[in-house]
């Protein structure tokens, strides 16, 4: 959030507000940088994601997490769906808690690994196309958002890197401790550089 002269309020990351309340007018934008480096992070955490989804069986995955009401394979799908809600966002208009419960329910049918794996190798291949567009328009449209408020597409996706990743920690870790198996190829801490999560995992 930027706070100008005390009365203007700018939420998130928002260029066509900024440049000219900040007087940047004559600054140099280059989008292409960080979507690049999106785009190569999404990747890398959602192919992450497919390979742990497929070291599990369907039994494992009806198992029930502790940080929330829900199974193992909820969080898998969880993982790669709002990542598509974010990119999405710009056709659609808002990533609202209502999106969220409708998403959440068309992917009910995802039950199997090799289901849950398949829907996430489409959104990795969709999202990075996007990434890789030049759509500015696209990037810098402003959507209402359950994380983040007002946000543009660009940083609705930067938010829901973070929020993925840190679930995908979670996903180790119960692999780990309750199942007793280790991820086999996890996402390394080189693939997480530069993504922030929170210290803790719950």
């Amino acid at each position: 959030m930027t706070i100008i002269d005390g009365t203007e309020v700018i939420i998130g990351y928002y260029p066509k507000k900024l440049i000219p309340a900040l007087g940047l007018e004559d600054a140099p934008i280059d989008l292409s940088g960080k979507t690049a480096w999106l785009g190569d992070k999404y990747r890398v955490i959602l192919e992450a994601a497919v390979r742990a989804t497929l070291e599990l069986s369907e039994e494992q995955l009806s198992q029930p997490v502790q940080w929330r009401p829900e199974m193992l394979r909820d969080t898998l799908v969880h993982i790669v769906s709002f990542p598509e809600l974010a990119y999405t966002s710009r056709t659609r208009g808002s990533m609202s808690s209502d999106d969220m419960r409708a998403c959440r329910e068309s992917l009910a049918h995802l039950q199997k690994p090799q289901e849950i794996a398949d829907y996430a190798c489409g959104v990795a291949d969709d999202l990075v196309a996007f990434l890789n567009s030049g759509d500015t328009e696209g990037f810098d449209r402003v959507v209402p958002a359950h994380y983040g408020g007002e946000v543009t597409v660009l940083e609705l996706l930067n938010i829901i890197l973070s929020h993925s990743t840190h679930h995908l920690k979670q996903v180790y870790w119960f692999m780990d401790t309750n199942l007793n198996q280790p991820a086999k190829t996890p996402a390394t801490e080189g693939d997480m550089e530069g993504i922030f999560t929170p210290a803790q995992l719950i």
